[in-house]
């Protein structure tokens, strides 16, 4: 049985081909080919707009699943990359689970960290450094 991630992430990657881009583009040039035919009705103009309608409520929820996957994997990767780099600051692993204000606190602390490089390099000095040991 296939779950709701499974069937999202097959999902994304049919509506991702350029094949599915065309047959989208098709499916409306026949709408509009069949316009005269049913007298631009009000019918013919609920078709598209509640199919259109509903395909993009349903591509919202896949596309916020598609972004929270591959948002989570890099965060994985970037908490890997501190973890394994000597002398990198480990409380920096899973920022993105921080309250806002312990989260400001860091982005000060680094802000200030460029300010001062900027300045040695403006000083002629070199801008690189390692983290205190």
């Amino acid at each position: 049985m296939i779950g709701y991630s499974g069937l999202a992430k097959a999902v994304s990657r049919f509506c991702g081909r350029p094949s599915t881009f065309a047959l989208a583009l098709a499916v409306i040039v026949v709408w509009i080919i069949t316009g005269p035919l049913f007298g631009f009705s009000d019918t013919w103009q609920l078709v598209i707009n509640t199919g259109t309608t509903i395909i993009t409520f349903l591509m919202v929820f896949l596309i916020q699943n598609t972004q929270n996957r591959d948002t989570q994997a890099i965060q994985l990767k970037l908490d890997e990359l501190i973890r394994a780099t000597q002398g990198a600051h480990n409380a920096l692993l899973d920022l993105e689970e921080l309250d806002e204000r312990t989260l400001e606190a860091f982005r000060r602390r680094y802000e200030a960290l460029a300010s001062e490089a900027r300045l040695r390099q403006g000083q002629g000095l070199a801008d690189t450094d390692s983290p205190e040991p």
